[in-house]
Parts: structure tokens; C-alpha cells; sequence
């Protein structure tokens, strides 16, 4: 059993309240599960107005295809046009 997690930071610029936070990043959420099948939470930074960390996490059989899974999911994030990606990492076991 190989398990994928990473971690991603985002920036969501022009939004100024938590509840505006909130729903872009329950959106982002809910696409990334549909999509991915991998399990994905805010993790740190839910006070802050402009910034989150998400976690997540896949179980497979191949290493390469852990980490091809996560791949796909931080290029399919950054390319929502209402955050900015500025870091993140990936690490398989």
C-alpha cells in the first residue's frame, strides 16, 4: 500500500471576508473529490481572510501513480483563475 499526501498553500486575493473564503475553498473541494477520488481539507489558516493550506491524501498500489494523481491536482488548482498557488509539496510512503 502506497500512500500520497501533499499539502498546498493558497492565496486568494480580492476577497475580504471569511464566508467569501469559505465558499472558494468548499468549491475547490468538492471539484478536486468528483474529479480525483483523493480526500482533501483545509488544514491551517481558517482564520485568515486571504490564505489556506489544504491537505491531501490518495491510497494506491504504484508510487508513480500517487504522485501523478497529486500532480493532476495541483495543476488542476492552480489553474482556478480566483486563487494563486504559492507553494506546496508532495510526499509518498
Amino acid at each position: 500500500m502506497i500512500i500520497g499526501s501533499a499539502w498546498i498553500e493558497l492565496h486568494i486575493p480580492g476577497v475580504n471576508s471569511l464566508k467569501g473564503k469559505r465558499q472558494i475553498i468548499k468549491s475547490i473541494k468538492e471539484r478536486v473529490k468528483n474529479r480525483f477520488n483523493v480526500s482533501i481539507a483545509e488544514v491551517e489558516k481558517q482564520d485568515l481572510w486571504q490564505r489556506a493550506t489544504l491537505g491531501l491524501a490518495c491510497v494506491t498500489n504504484n508510487k508513480a501513480q500517487a504522485n501523478r494523481t497529486l500532480s493532476k491536482v495541483i495543476h488542476f488548482i492552480e489553474q482556478n483563475r480566483n486563487i494563486s498557488l504559492t507553494d506546496y509539496e508532495i510526499e509518498i510512503i
